[in-house]
C-alpha cells in the first residue's frame, strides 16, 4: 500500500527550512509520497505570526530557531530580515512547478536555502530568476506560470483543504488522517510510518 504525506508549508517559514530536508529524507526511507500543499498561517484556525506575539515569545522563538538549526546542521541567517521583501511571490513558483509535476522539492531547498541559509531577497524578481535558472527551471515560464489562475485556484484549494483539516501553522503533516505540527513532530510521524502504536 502506498503511504501518502499531504505537507503543509510554506517559503516563508524557518520552520519548513529547518525540517525540510530530514522530512525529505523520512518520506523517501517509507517510500511515501508527498502531496504538497502551499499555504500561510491560518489564523481562523489559530495560527499566530511571529510579529504578532509578545515580545518574550519572540526572543524565545529566535533562540528556539538556532538550536534547531544547530542541531539540524543548517545556517540560519536571520540578521536584517526587515530588509528583505516578502518571500510570497517565490511560493508561488514552488506552487507552479508542484501543480506541473516538476521539482518543486529542488525549487524549494533552492529558494529556502537562499532565503534563509544566506539571507538572499528573493521577493525581487531578478533574484528569484536567478534561482529558478539554478535550480533547472526556464525563469520566465515558471513566472508566467505562477501567475496564472489555475496556480491561484490551487492555493485557494489548498488554503480550504488546511482549513477544514484543522491546520494552523507550518510545517503541518498529515498522514492517515493524523496532523503533525512542526518539525519537531517528525519523531512522531516517523512512528506512525512505521505502524507503530501512538498515544492519540
Amino acid at each position: 500500500m502506498t503511504r501518502t504525506i499531504d505537507y503543509f508549508f510554506g517559503i516563508g517559514s524557518p520552520w519548513v527550512f529547518i525540517g525540510f530536508d530530514p522530512f525529505i529524507a523520512l518520506a523517501q526511507r517509507f517510500d511515501a509520497e508527498i502531496r504538497p500543499h502551499l499555504i500561510p498561517l491560518i489564523e481562523e484556525n489559530g495560527g499566530i505570526y511571529s510579529r504578532n506575539r509578545p515580545e518574550a515569545r519572540r526572543t524565545y522563538w529566535t533562540k528556539d530557531l538556532r538550536r534547531w538549526a544547530a542541531l539540524r546542521g543548517k545556517t540560519l541567517s536571520l540578521e536584517n530580515r526587515a530588509a528583505l521583501s516578502d518571500p510570497g511571490p517565490a511560493g508561488l513558483l514552488v506552487a507552479a512547478a508542484a501543480l506541473d509535476g516538476q521539482d518543486w522539492i529542488g525549487l524549494t531547498r533552492t529558494l529556502q536555502e537562499a532565503f534563509w541559509g544566506r539571507g538572499e531577497d528573493i521577493g525581487r524578481p531578478e533574484v528569484r530568476a536567478a534561482l529558478a535558472f539554478s535550480a533547472g527551471f526556464d525563469p520566465e515560464a515558471l513566472e508566467a506560470r505562477a501567475g496564472s489562475s489555475e496556480v491561484k485556484a490551487q492555493l485557494d484549494a489548498n488554503y480550504e483543504l488546511a482549513r477544514k483539516a484543522g491546520v494552523f501553522g507550518i510545517p503541518t503533516f498529515r498522514y492517515e488522517g493524523e496532523l503533525y505540527w512542526g518539525q519537531d513532530s517528525l519523531p512522531f510521524l516517523e512512528r506512525h510510518l512505521a505502524d507503530e502504536k501512538l498515544i492519540a
